[in-house]
């Protein structure tokens, strides 16, 4: 069969795994699993992708890798696919079938449906190893929001012999069914950071016998916006947001300390840098003017900017044409830890919409009333399947 015919089998046979992809997307969204605890999902998947012909190794704890041998002797290029598998901590509102039943856990972010894509394609990618060559992984990785899962998988070496890897997410600010991407960066860094000024509290009614830490808190919450316009040349964007604050839990009662916890989002990992030591600086300093100490502290791993190779962001555009034009996606502050990949490995990552107004999917990421356009998952099947035939086919 000639290449544009595999090209057209496989976007058939995507189609026809549609209700598999449906039914399998909310059985993972009826039962959610935050990072690290996706023992459920794991195992579905990893039985799965043993019944479909693969090896399999355990990764970051709960991830599964599934190891797909092609026709090795020819070639020794190995491509990477990955899809991520943990939920969030936010109580569904949505009144559906498949409405998640763990209080106060959801699939907000479409995980749920990474996972179902990424299998079906495994169905697809298994059925066309004679057309293949190399080695296909599929990386089903936990851990996304907040756990840095992608560092935990690069760090235990299960893809140091990836020659390059590839993600695709859904997402809502998109039309739904059309697919995004674009050279270099994509999506910005990502830190949480927390800062906590301690002083002397006492009654609001006598604050000169305080060293009362709201005062440097206020000064350090304004002079850190401040960085924005006065640090960062205006032709990179960056963004610093604090909306976190603990401090008195009475109108007339100093607080002994304050905590403000807060994000950093840059495109550039120098100008990441400046920004920190000016925020661990202006902490230090104003804190002490008022008499108080203070402590600034990273409470997660920072996630670094998501850079698109270019030229597989070219492969990528001609590898989907079947599936009809490759939009170039808008650069955005969210932070992906796909990015832990294309630090160390060629990749690109790939936007799939699902927006839709006349179904009321308008909802954004963690949003309790997020939800998807099932009827375009089958694009998603197709997209990660065509990659892996169109990166190492049979000549």
């Amino acid at each position: 069969m000639s290449e544009r015919g595999l090209d057209a089998k496989i976007v058939d046979m995507a189609k026809e795994l549609q209700g598999f992809t449906v039914e399998m997307r909310r059985d993972f969204h009826k039962h959610p699993e935050t990072k690290f605890e996706e023992q459920r999902t794991s195992e579905i998947v990893e039985n799965f992708l043993r019944d479909c012909g693969y090896a399999t190794q355990r990764a970051a704890g709960t991830g599964v890798i599934g190891i797909l041998e092609c026709n090795t002797g020819k070639a020794k290029s190995t491509v990477a696919l990955r899809a991520d598998m943990d939920a969030l901590n936010v109580e569904e509102q949505n009144d559906v079938s498949y409405k998640s039943t763990i209080p106060g856990k959801m699939h907000a972010c479409g995980h749920d449906a990474h996972t179902a894509m990424l299998m079906s394609a495994a169905k697809i990618i298994s059925s066309l190893k004679d057309h293949l060559v190399g080695t296909v992984k599929l990386v089903f990785q936990p851990g996304e929001e907040g756990g840095a899962g992608a560092k935990k998988v690069m760090d235990e070496g299960h893809l140091n012999d990836v020659d390059a890897i590839f993600g695709i997410h859904v997402w809502v600010e998109l039309p739904s069914g059309v697919l995004a991407t674009r050279k270099g960066p994509m999506m910005a860094s990502s830190d949480g950071f927390e800062i906590c000024i301690t002083g002397k509290g006492g009654h609001a009614a006598h604050p000169h016998l305080t060293n009362d830490p709201t005062a440097p808190a206020a000064d350090i919450y304004n002079a850190f916006h401040k960085l924005i316009s006065r640090a960062v040349n205006p032709f990179f964007p960056a963004v610093i947001t604090l909306p976190q604050l603990e401090a008195s839990n009475g109108y007339n009662v100093i607080p002994d300390s304050v905590k403000m916890r807060g994000t950093l989002r840059t495109f550039d990992s120098d100008l990441r840098n400046k920004l920190m030591d000016h925020m661990r600086s202006i902490t230090e300093h104003y804190a002490k003017g008022w008499g108080c100490n203070s402590s600034f502290e990273l409470f997660r791993a920072p996630y670094p900017p998501l850079i698109n190779n270019p030229d597989l962001v070219d492969f990528v555009t001609e590898a989907l044409c079947m599936l009809g034009p490759v939009a170039e996606a808008e650069m955005t502050m969210g932070g992906e830890d796909f990015a832990f990949y294309t630090q160390k490995i060629p990749g690109a990552f790939l936007q799939l919409g699902i927006g839709n107004k006349e179904k009321n999917v308008i909802f954004p990421h963690h949003h309790p009333k997020f939800d998807i356009d099932e009827d375009v998952l089958w694009k998603g099947v197709a997209a990660y399947a065509l990659i892996a035939y169109r990166y190492n086919p049979l000549s």
